[in-house]
């Protein structure tokens, strides 16, 4: 989606967003203050206008879950191993896109175990948030699962789906008789590797996967158009009956992942370009500050493609081989800073449902962020999706992205801008390795 078309009758769409959580959680707190949340007239305005308004945005985005992570994955695999001639390149820039979004993942699940701004919650909120979300038996029953660990080893194995399209159609409700969608991504992985095996013979189904990833894209632009309605209902049902408290909480959420953000851009991306790119980390923030804006303001990695190239050229000196092979596979493939902004949002949302992950099950969000950065889409709104397919994976009931939808668009506009940073970074490492080529 480009900047233009998240614009409508001259507002930005980030301002209507904004403007019905606003609105929304207005009257939701006006409601629970001066009608209480008991009242008859509210819950019905809750059961029947907001919660099913914001349903609608939610379900738009479901549906298309899985066909986007399939090709968006398995498409961001083929670029990276697509480069015969860039071979040495390819590996380097993969290698870096998992080390650094490892990284981040790290920093911001330690930060929220530490933090754990989703215990704040009393034990009557916590109540009606499972009885508002995990009513379905679907989700009821990944949620038991949750406390259900399998060993590291049976983890392991189910990394390698029997049936893929079982695992397909169990990934959504916890009813997968293996890996589930981390099983799907692995199976998007390896399919992505054995295309680059016979690229003379795939030509038609790289275009069939690419038309995929495009009309799910169409979906998801449909639901960000109504994303401020949604937004508004959701927070409206939320407020209106949690008034104050779950205000709260978001704000300990908020914090959490902007100063995990904070310190994987100011320590990770520092020691790579000190001890990889050989650069100062400071002068290098200054000459790349025009493409970081760019990024801060449109919330989008590919938008912000044309300026990142001109930026990684004109002003930090990187070889327009390595800027336009780096960051065009990067707009899509390396959102380490939104890899972070997933793993706290799982974890949060456990937190805030009660659901105790253990040590496999974090080590699991781990590797789904990671490989959810890769798939990820560089437009507003593009990581939705792949939350809630790492909420199902661990049993947190995917509709609870609603709490966090109100305060997604700031969140995104700041891990936008670390995503960006991360491509000039790797472009920087890259070139170094590279240099003896260019001299």
């Amino acid at each position: 989606m480009s900047p233009e078309g998240t614009r409508r009758g001259g507002i930005a769409l980030h301002w209507r967003i904004l403007a019905g959580l606003v609105i929304g959680a207005g009257l939701g707190i006006a409601a629970n203050l001066t009608l209480g949340p008991g009242n008859a007239a509210v819950a019905w305005i809750c059961a029947n206008l907001a919660q099913p308004l914001g349903q609608v945005f939610l379900r738009l985005i479901f549906m298309v879950v899985l066909p986007l992570v399939f090709s968006a994955l398995t498409l961001g695999v083929v670029e990276i191993g697509d480069v015969s001639r860039l071979r040495r390149m390819g590996l380097t820039t993969l290698a870096l896109t998992v080390l650094l979004s490892s990284g981040s993942v790290a920093i911001g699940l330690s930060l929220v175990n530490t933090l754990r701004p989703g215990d704040h919650l009393s034990e009557t909120t916590r109540v009606e948030l499972r009885t508002r979300f995990t009513a379905g038996e679907s989700t009821a029953r990944a949620v038991a699962q949750s406390h259900q660990a399998k060993p590291m080893r049976e983890v392991l194995i189910d990394l390698l789906p029997k049936n893929p399209l079982q695992e397909m159609v169990g990934a959504l409700d916890g009813s997968s008789p293996g890996g589930g969608m981390l099983a799907v991504m692995v199976f998007a992985l390896l399919f992505g590797i054995a295309i680059t095996l016979v690229p003379e013979r795939t030509g038609p189904l790289v275009s069939v996967l690419e038309g995929l990833y495009d009309v799910s894209m169409a979906v998801i632009g449909m639901a960000m158009a109504i994303a401020p309605l949604g937004v508004a209902g959701l927070t409206f049902s939320l407020t209106a009956t949690l008034g104050l408290e779950i205000l709260s909480t978001l704000a300990g959420y908020v914090a959490t992942v902007l100063l995990a953000l904070a310190l994987h851009a100011t320590v990770v991306y520092a020691a790579a370009l000190a001890a990889i790119a050989r650069v100062n980390p400071l002068r290098f923030a200054a000459d790349g500050s025009d493409a970081l804006v760019t990024a801060f303001a449109t919330s989008s990695s590919n938008a912000t493609l044309p300026t990142s190239l001109r930026v990684a050229e004109d002003k930090l000196g990187i070889h327009r081989e390595v800027s336009r092979f780096v960051l065009t596979v990067g707009s899509t493939a390396n959102q380490n800073g939104t890899a972070l902004y997933e793993g706290v949002t799982v974890l949060f949302l456990a937190q805030v449902f009660g659901v105790d992950l253990s040590l496999s099950q974090q080590i699991t969000v781990v590797l789904m962020s990671v490989l959810a950065g890769i798939g990820t889409a560089g437009v507003p709104g593009g990581s939705l999706p792949l939350v809630a397919i790492v909420l199902v994976s661990v049993g947190v009931p995917a509709e609870g992205i609603g709490i966090i939808l109100g305060v997604d668009r700031l969140l995104d506009m700041c891990r936008t801008a670390v995503n960006v940073g991360g491509d000039l970074v790797i472009a920087a490492c890259v070139q170094r390795r590279e240099s003896r080529r260019f001299d």
